[in-house]
């Protein structure tokens, strides 16, 4: 009889025992569940893919610019950001001014270090409203970000934002400078966010690799960013005549008269055919 009961108590003391450590078990899970959130918080990342729809622009003898679609998916509950930018590099403004309180010229030059030859800016909101300035400042989103970049040389420290305003001007009257905001068209399914946006690709540009960047803003942070890279080419005789005005400035500089002589020639028997003024 005492032997029956001990075997109970060991039967019993094993399913205690499974229970508690099944509890345990339990408890831990939950814990986890609770806690990994926020443990991962700063981590979270977009599902973001980026495409564009060439990646190679050619300058031939009919180009006046071009046109390049930009799209992609992110996660539900990102803003986005699309930059396109080419190397920084060097830029320079002439300084203008009176000479003997009388005549307008050239008395000096401004030279801008460390900024974009073009930059194109395109969002779902106001940037400024989405990103922290020190994220702004980070990856070079915002004309403030150019501006804090930037080296300028060739004016006072206390004309800085003046003439940093000034370059903006001009950059922006040339088609080399531009934002948008809300031009991005958003459409959602099954909780993927697909986005999708058209950009004019002035023929100003010069020829050389321009990058698109694509940021997925959350929480006043980047969260994920993905990069494509644009070539702009000079092809056929641009290209040629290029090469030619570099290599050889002499040669190119007496096929340019040539051109020009020839075109001349050409109204000229133009207008004889038509009979001439009246």
């Amino acid at each position: 009889m005492k032997i029956v009961r001990s075997r109970e108590s060991v039967v019993m003391s094993q399913k205690t025992g499974y229970r508690i450590r099944t509890l345990i078990v339990l408890a831990l899970i939950s814990m986890l569940y609770t806690v990994s959130p926020l443990l991962f918080a700063d981590k979270a990342s977009a599902e973001l893919t980026l495409d564009i729809n060439h990646s190679h622009i050619k300058i031939d003898f009919l180009y006046h610019g071009s046109e390049v679609s930009v799209k992609g998916t992110a996660d539900r509950g990102t803003d986005l950001i699309i930059k396109i930018t080419s190397p920084n590099g060097h830029e320079s403004l002439r300084k203008k001014g009176k000479i003997a309180g009388i005549l307008w010229m050239n008395v000096g030059q401004i030279n801008f270090e460390n900024v974009p030859g073009f930059y194109s800016i395109h969002s779902t909101k106001d940037i400024k409203k989405m990103l922290d300035p020190a994220e702004m400042d980070k990856y070079g989103i915002g004309y403030s970000a150019l501006e804090k970049n930037s080296e300028i040389t060739g004016i006072s420290e206390s004309d800085r934002k003046k003439w940093f305003a000034e370059f903006l001007k001009y950059k922006k009257g040339a088609k080399l400078y531009s934002t948008s905001v809300g031009m991005i068209e958003i459409s959602e399914k099954e909780g993927i966010l697909s986005y999708y946006t058209k950009v004019s690709w002035p023929y100003q540009a010069k020829p050389g690799e321009y990058k698109v960047t694509v940021y997925a803003v959350k929480d006043g942070k980047v969260i994920e960013q993905s990069e494509k890279t644009v070539l702009v080419e000079q092809v056929g005789i641009v290209k040629t005549l290029a090469d030619m005005a570099k290599q050889s400035g002499a040669l190119y500089g007496i096929i340019s008269i040539v051109i020009a002589l020839g075109a001349g020639f050409g109204v000229g028997i133009i207008f004889r055919k038509g009979g001439g003024s009246h």
